[in-house]
């Protein structure tokens, strides 16, 4: 599958872009061969890192590499200001969605959202309806992914509100590339993105419990070292200079949460989890979870803890529910969305399912509580017996999909052993909400490493490259 897409880089039509000027001028002195080592070099640091993720359902080992590419992706000052105030928009707009669907429920009232489609939601959690979160905060980190389709056209692809992951592949990206060309960073304003885990761990203290006595203790929650993100999680912790712990650490002590240590049980203020809802409380959730707190809730409800993100906050990123993004904005902030959604087909309304069936074979299908590229099809580049074997599964149970056109995602070049060549690329910026919003300046640029492809997910073996704003 080819699309005509937009590089950002070197159009075909004006050529190339201003924001890699310094960067090309320095590209053209460099030796083809110095360049390969480099990417041998950066293999190396992060094969010694550990930095891996897990692929599901392939022959090979599970653990691998997340493959990185040394050519940035660099995106002017001027853009990036653009894109922060949609996205500060579109978070804000989260937010106050989430504060009302647990409480009034005006935007139901409205008819601006259907009631069905959030009472009939699984990630729609009843356990939380009447519970207003410690500084009224439901999404503390969210990885906002964006892609462009042309010099002044940018879309929101997907809000991932419930625990966003990959921010510590860009911080990696950063080290990394600032070790193999410190030249570089001499020569171009690059705004830094290092300071991440502090900013983190000033925001996760700022959403602490009115009851929190003194500076709040903070712990990361992780299933445990099989879960594909664990390094991830190792690693915040790690960085922001607080305990990882697992469920079996902690237990409800006189009506907070605690942690075992050597010197007894310490009350834990604010928990940064990366378990999912349904673990998080067996006595709440599901009863045969190992990987949460027996208790935890009612510590929540009684405003003795604060859970980032919030329990609950997934009916936020929901693809059904990201087809109304665009209503949801304007309802609570009273503006237009600054940042557009991608045209969405919802399969649950019989004119929109009849048109996809149609269309199947031009069109992108995601089930709406998918993610990491699983459960999806990309018509164009499937089968016709891919296609048949899919409408059998959408025709079935319409509601779990919503379909959308195949865009030509913007490219980027990236090394091969032939030279620089053109691959698709998105970007998650990520935010930090507490008292106010901070969205580091760059984020995690994804990109497809198969020609043509246009699925950059990590968990579907695509890449990772350094995402540079620059300072002008």
């Amino acid at each position: 599958m080819r699309l005509a897409a937009f590089d950002e880089m070197l159009p075909e039509v004006s050529g190339l872009r201003r924001p890699y000027s310094a960067y090309d001028r320095w590209l053209k002195e460099q030796d083809p061969a110095r360049l390969t080592e480099k990417m041998q070099d950066a293999e190396r640091v992060f094969r010694k890192t550990g930095i891996t993720f897990a692929v599901y359902g392939e022959q090979e080992a599970s653990e691998r590499l997340i493959p990185f590419d040394i050519v940035p992706r660099i995106i002017s000052g001027n853009e990036w200001r653009r894109l922060t105030q949609g996205i500060e928009q579109r978070v804000q707009a989260l937010n106050a969605f989430l504060d009302d669907i647990y409480h009034r429920q005006e935007i139901l009232r409205a008819g601006r959202v259907p009631r069905e489609l959030i009472a009939r939601n699984e990630a729609f959690l009843p356990e939380m309806i009447g519970v207003r979160p410690p500084a009224g905060v439901y999404t503390h980190i969210i990885g906002v992914d964006i892609v462009r389709i042309s010099e002044d056209e940018f879309y929101v692809l997907e809000d991932n509100a419930r625990t966003p992951s990959g921010v510590s592949y860009m911080l990696e990206n950063r080290e990394t590339m600032m070790q193999l060309f410190p030249e570089l960073f001499q020569k171009i304003k690059v705004r830094p993105v290092e300071n991440y885990p502090q900013l983190l761990r000033q925001s996760l203290a700022a959403v602490r419990p009115q009851s929190t006595k003194g500076a709040p203790t903070i712990a990361v929650l992780t299933p445990g070292s099989f879960n594909s993100a664990y390094f991830e999680h190792a690693f915040l912790a790690d960085q922001m200079g607080v305990q990882l712990v697992e469920g079996q650490d902690l237990r409800v002590v006189d009506g907070h949460v605690a942690m075992r240590t050597t010197e007894g049980y310490k009350q834990i203020d604010v928990l940064y989890r990366r378990v999912d809802d349904s673990f998080l409380d067996p006595l709440t959730f599901r009863p045969d979870s190992a990987l949460g707190i027996p208790g935890i809730m009612d510590v929540y409800r009684a405003g003795n803890i604060t859970i980032a993100n919030a329990p609950g906050t997934g009916i936020a990123d929901d693809k059904a529910i990201y087809s109304y993004m665009p209503e949801i904005i304007e309802f609570y902030t009273g503006r237009k969305a600054i940042l557009g959604n991608i045209p969405t087909w919802r399969c649950s309304e019989p004119d929109s399912l009849k048109y996809v069936l149609e269309h199947i074979d031009e069109l992108v299908i995601k089930e709406v509580h998918g993610s990491g590229g699983y459960g999806m099809l990309v018509g164009p580049a499937a089968t016709k017996k891919e296609c048949e074997t899919f409408a059998k599964k959408l025709a079935a149970k319409p509601s779990n999909y919503i379909a959308q056109p195949t865009l030509a995602l913007s490219t980027c070049p990236i090394l091969t052993e032939k030279g620089l060549a053109p691959r698709h690329v998105d970007l998650r910026p990520y935010v930090l909400v507490s008292d106010r919003i901070q969205i580091v300046p760059g984020g995690l640029t994804r990109v497809a490493l198969k020609e043509g492809s246009l699925v950059v997910n990590s968990s579907q073996g695509g890449g990772t490259k350094d995402t540079w704003v620059l300072d002008d």
